[in-house]
């Protein structure tokens, strides 16, 4: 009888699999004269657009352009990149970091924080409530090792994560877990806010900005009154519009770039459920304009105004809560139990309020960043900034200039009027003539 050897049909079709379900991975600094492209090249998968994105905004790189295109089941994503300056990526270990993070694709990704305990707190903003908090941690012999707060519309998330300070270990002793989570809550309920202040103890580690975002989603901060902003700020231009021929519903966008802003975008996207299948994504000096051709996780498109009014919602408050308001300082000092504390009672004794902090613990040293302003929402003072300083030290504590607001007041009445009309326009007639969708878009 003869006998027949398929192993090595077997092996080829086993290197075929590996093939179409790894992406590929291609990095090009000749092709664009001010960006790298960096283009992936793959079999379709739900998320992959988002995790490409978090690759490349975790690195701190900016996105200035972006092309996806999802063709049955194959995907092609093309990024323009550069560095915070604006210039090519020339670090080979960044390029090659990318090549590997982005060929081997998984979810999930997160910076790794070992033995640490999380703490989540979302409740209603007010001045001197981080001070409140630190104050309750030092006094518990909790060190913050690493921690990120925003605050949208009268709301504030805060993801802290804490070793004990005795042990230099995850805190895993029930009572102190016990007593933490009932002072910090009633340091959150403050004397009106007993329904909707949240306080969550875990052990896992998760992204800190996606879970941010899903913290503020899940606490309806895009349902808010939103603040009246001094400086002029107000929501971007976002609108949703259905193309029915093809199934597919058109979101498009348009406000100041800034850095992170696709992450901001496509998260929400995702963690609403939607699938991009298609996207254009361009920035200028004037702003950013994003358009995404979107459907459900079961494929079908936005059907009822409602829900177009809440994704309207939830993208414009994405884009906000990142938003850097106020005055920017960074402190760098050596770290000490409690030193949070007394940075943030000084903020709260000057009547500052924090809307946005970073704060990070790096060999033994304190990087934090703080966006103050005053009790009102409105700008400080230099004299109320200088007093804090001489208090804090002026050598630790140092003023930053901010970038430009993402709406320019002098750009208001261009951004409201025909311009931003113009611009969805012609890129969404541009895109649907690439799709096939219309014969001509001239």
């Amino acid at each position: 009888m003869m006998q027949m050897n398929i192993r090595p049909c077997l092996d080829e079709f086993e290197k075929l699999l590996v093939r179409m379900n790894t992406p590929r991975v291609m990095i090009d600094n000749v092709g664009c004269v001010n960006a790298t492209l960096v283009m992936i090249d793959s079999a379709r998968k739900d998320g992959m657009f988002l995790e490409a994105v978090q690759v490349l905004t975790d690195l701190n790189l900016l996105i200035k352009k972006c092309y996806v295109s999802s063709d049955g089941r194959w995907n092609m994503d093309v990024f323009h990149v550069t560095d915070l300056n604006g210039n090519k990526l020339a670090d080979e270990s960044i390029i090659s970091y990318i090549q590997h993070s982005l060929g081997t694709i998984h979810h999930t990704r997160s910076k790794s924080i070992d033995g640490v305990t999380a703490v989540e707190l979302t409740g209603t903003d007010r001045v001197g409530l981080l001070s409140e908090v630190f104050a309750v941690l030092t006094d518990l012999k909790c060190d913050v090792v690493e921690s990120k707060v925003w605050t949208h519309n009268g709301r504030i998330a805060s993801l802290i994560y804490l070793k004990d300070c005795d042990s230099g270990r995850q805190i895993d002793d029930s009572q102190k877990i016990e007593c933490m989570e009932a002072r910090l809550r009633n340091v959150l309920k403050g004397d009106n806010d007993i329904r909707s202040a949240k306080m969550v103890v875990s052990m896992a580690v998760t992204h800190t900005e996606r879970r941010l975002h899903q913290m503020m989603f899940a606490d309806r901060d895009y349902e808010r009154n939103p603040i009246i902003k001094s400086n002029g700020e107000y929501s971007p231009t976002v609108t949703v519009q259905n193309c029915l021929e093809k199934g597919y519903s058109i979101v498009n966008i348009v406000c100041k770039d800034r850095p992170k802003l696709l992450f901001d975008v496509v998260f929400t996207l995702t963690d609403m459920e939607y699938t991009v299948f298609h996207a254009t994504i361009d920035t200028t000096e004037n702003g950013a304009y994003l358009e995404f051709f979107v459907r459900h996780t079961d494929g079908t498109p936005i059907s009822l105004e409602a829900e177009k009014q809440r994704v309207t919602l939830c993208l414009r408050a994405a884009i906000e809560r990142r938003a850097s308001e106020g005055v920017r300082l960074e402190l760098c000092k050596e770290d000490k139990p409690g030193l949070l504390s007394e940075v943030t009672r000084v903020f709260r004794e000057n009547a500052l309020n924090v809307t946005r902090a970073e704060i990070s613990t790096t060999l033994g040293k304190a990087e934090n960043i703080f966006y103050v302003t005053d009790a009102r929402g409105n700008h400080v003072d230099s004299k109320t900034i200088e007093s804090v300083r001489q208090r804090i030290g002026v050598d630790y504590l140092r003023v930053k200039k901010l970038p430009k607001p993402y709406v320019n007041e002098e750009k208001t009445e261009n951004v409201d009027g025909g311009a931003v009309l113009l611009a969805l326009g012609s890129l969404l007639r541009r895109n649907l003539y690439s799709l096939g969708l219309i014969k001509s878009y001239s």
